[in-house]
């Protein structure tokens, strides 16, 4: 079982009335390019996220707004900005730190949504059943890369028809494995 693994770098999920507040009232996301996943694409507008002891400007922003605004950063971007890596999944924010986000129009302080999101994978829920995978299973994926193949444990399924199949992580766990583009992993079910 095959699956595309995709880095996904540090950037930003914004609610509607966060975007408000960062780039004016009524502002509507501008796309850049689609993403793998359907209906999320990557926008033109960048923020800056304060934390602690440092801040990160230029930082993406992923189309559509969602419900929560999240931040999604890797634990070297946690160290650099003095903020918690709390891994957590995608849209679980419950319990995570906070930060300021700086935008062309305004500033925010998050109280919470700041995450190093859990590897996953996406699949359909046509493709979990051709693979006998579940949602919420959690798998392991070998990678194999000619100078740093590695094994990703604590790997979580997560099915929806909303998703299309491809393996996330961070850009920490990318360069752990010097993995690039079109690479794949083998997925490994744990009995």
């Amino acid at each position: 079982m095959k699956v595309l693994v995709e880095t996904s770098a540090r950037h930003v999920h914004l609610s509607e009335k966060d975007l408000a507040v960062l780039f004016g009232e009524n502002y509507s996301l501008t796309p850049k390019k689609p993403l793998s996943q359907p209906g999320q694409f990557a926008c033109e507008e960048r923020v800056t996220v304060v934390g602690p002891r440092n801040s990160i400007a230029g930082v993406s922003i992923l189309g559509p707004t969602r419900k929560n605004t999240q931040v999604e950063i890797s634990a070297t971007d946690a160290r650099t900005l003095g903020i918690p890596a709390v891994i957590k999944e995608s849209g679980d924010i419950a319990n995570t730190p906070g930060c300021k986000l700086i935008g062309p129009a305004g500033e925010l302080v998050l109280q919470d949504g700041v995450i190093v999101a859990k590897r996953h994978i996406h699949a359909s829920t046509a493709e979990a059943k051709e693979m006998n995978l579940h949602d919420k299973e959690i798998v392991q994926v070998q990678i194999t890369t000619p100078d740093r193949s590695l094994i990703f444990d604590d790997v979580v399924v997560r099915v929806s028809d909303k998703f299309a199949f491809a393996m996330h992580i961070d850009t920490d766990e990318a360069n752990a494995g010097q993995i690039g583009p079109n690479t794949y992993g083998e997925i490994i079910k744990k009995n």
